[in-house]
This record gives structure tokens, sequence and C-alpha cells, in this order.
């Protein structure tokens, strides 16, 4: 018979909840991730919600979840003009982890700091997945609906689907998501009304700074894959929402 201390044990409510997940998923037919993608799925959500417990898992869960609807709008549109995501949407490991390596990387080191550097870890944890969703929700609605799109280092239209293209449709829809992921972390209170500003600001520069890469150097570089490109997205976003607010706070501290 299981105490009430093993019940309440965050990584046995993790190894719990993600295997009955994984099965659901499994049988399933739409199918939103590869067998392999959902095994480390699996230990990606045993990870965060054992390290940040189920505020953290919503946060995952609303990227992956909203991230992955995006990827079907318009797709028989893109499918047609070649510029929809590989296996139809379907993600790999290769995906999952160039979206959540960077969070994940400030959750687990969460574990061994305490305030004001956990706060700042929570904040680049939130401001990883707010740069994702921003960058997959920009590049999947600008597919779908830009009309005009334009290469990010000349401004010169392109066609849809173009590394490096930007278009009104797309950005705008990029800022609200990370708005509404940042917001939604705020309400279950993994930031402060401030760090709402901090991620949809580091979003935006985040995903323009990729776009720079998409556009000048990722098809000159074999190791700058895809995937690479995609965690040095989350990254940059990460560091600049963590640095923005260490340089608020010692503002604070100084006057």
């Amino acid at each position: 018979m299981f105490s009430t201390i093993e019940f309440s044990n965050p990584w046995l409510v993790a190894v719990g909840l993600n295997t009955v997940l994984l099965a659901i998923a499994f049988l399933a037919p739409k199918k939103l991730l590869t067998p392999a993608g959902y095994l480390n799925a699996w230990f990606l959500g045993v990870l965060i919600w054992g390290t940040l417990g189920w505020q953290g898992y919503a946060i995952v869960m609303f990227y992956f979840l909203v991230g992955s609807g995006l990827t079907y709008v318009g797709m028989a549109q893109k499918e047609a003009e070649g510029i929809a995501e590989e296996r139809s949407g379907t993600r790999g490991p290769g995906n999952l982890w160039s979206s959540a390596l960077t969070g994940t990387i400030c959750a687990v080191a969460s574990l061994f700091v305490d305030t004001p550097i956990r706060e700042l870890l929570l904040l680049g944890y939130v401001a990883s997945f707010a740069t994702k969703l921003s960058d997959t929700t920009a590049t999947e609605i600008g597919k779908a609906y830009g009309r005009r799109t334009f290469l990010i280092t000349t401004l010169q239209p392109v066609a849809r689907g173009t590394e490096g293209a930007i278009s009104l449709e797309g950005t705008i829809s990029g800022i609200v998501a990370s708005g509404a992921i940042a917001t939604l972390s705020w309400g279950i209170g993994l930031i402060d009304p401030i760090g709402i500003a901090l991620c949809v600001v580091a979003a935006f520069v985040a995903t323009s700074v990729e776009s720079l890469i998409g556009a000048t150097i990722e098809s000159k570089l074999s190791w700058l894959t895809h995937d690479v490109v995609n965690f040095l997205n989350t990254l940059i976003g990460a560091i600049v929402a963590i640095l923005t607010a260490s340089i608020f706070l010692i503002n604070l501290q100084t006057n």
C-alpha cells in the first residue's frame, strides 16, 4: 500500500501521469509525434513535472498543443506549395528537443538555486517556450495567410516559406502567441506581470534573429541544421529575458 508521501512525490506523479498519456497517445488515431518522439516526450514530461510541477507542465502542454495545431492550419495549401512541415507535421525527437532543451535546462537548474536566481531561471523557462511558440505561429500563419512576404535582410518580396521571410500576418500572430503563453504563465504563478512584457520582447528579438540566420548563413553551414537554429532561437529568447530582468533588478537595488 502506497503512502501519502509517495503519492505526493512529484517524480512518482510525473512517471505515472506521463506513462498514462503516452499509452493514450499511442492508441489515438492521429499521431502528433513519431514513436521515438513519444518516448522522448515522456522523458521530457517527467523532467518538467518533477522539477516545476503542474505549472511548468502546463506551459509545455500549451506550447505543444497550440504549436501542433497551428501546423495543420492550411495544410493542404502548404503541401501543394511544398512548404509544409516534414512528415505532415508529425514531430520527431529532434523537433522536440530543439524546442524544449533550453526550457529543460532552466527547469533542472532551478532545483539548485534560490531566489532571485530561481525566478530568473523560471523567466528564462517561460521565455524559451514563448519564443518557440511565437516562431511556430509566425511561420505557420505566415505560410497559410501571409499576403506579402519579405526577406528580413533586404525587405524584398519573396515566396512564402522562404528561409528568413517575414510577413505582417505572421509577425502579429507571433506576438499574440508569445503574449498568450506568457500571460498563462503569470496566471499560474511562474512569472510576474513584468515578466509578460519581457517574454514578449525577448520572443520578438529572438525570432527576428532566427529570421536573420535563416536569410544569411543557415544554408551555408552544414552543421547549422533547422533543429540547431530552433535551439538557438529558444536560447536567445531565454537569455534576452534573463539579462533584461537582471539589469532591471540591479537598477532597482542601486536606486
